[in-house]
């Protein structure tokens, strides 16, 4: 399973960055039941982000980032993107897209980085003053 993540960069406090995230095998019959986003600051570790339970919609996130950030569907299969706005300083950091396989997550899980079976590489955005 491959997940590539596209978006991030360089931007301003207060701007705003789509990054998003395509899950997929070499049979195109992946199926996944949650995906969510992931980011770490170096020396710290992995923090959850945002969640989207794909059989009812459910959507999670992180205390720092509600009422900033949006996870939603792409438009293509196991895709999935993350609308930040309002960017601080402090969301700087490594973001991955994480991936759970077919058997459906416990929502209570949502957060938990063991919970996801499939990891992209990470994409880094850095927000300055």
């Amino acid at each position: 399973v491959k997940l590539v993540e596209t978006g991030g960069g360089r931007v301003q406090a207060g701007d705003s960055v789509r990054l998003s995230c395509a899950a997929s095998d070499d049979t195109f019959s992946l199926v996944t039941s949650a995906m969510a986003w992931f980011r770490q600051i170096p020396g710290r570790q992995r923090e959850f982000v945002a969640a989207l339970i794909s059989s009812n919609g459910e959507r999670f996130y992180a205390n720092p980032v509600k009422g900033r950030f949006t996870i939603t569907r792409g438009s293509g299969r196991n895709t999935v993107t993350l609308q930040m706005n309002s960017l601080k300083s402090e969301d700087t950091a490594v973001y991955f897209c994480a991936a759970r396989g077919r058997q459906i997550l416990n929502s209570l899980l949502h957060d938990v980085r063991e919970a996801y079976d499939f990891w992209g590489q990470g994409t880094q955005v850095t927000v300055s003053y």
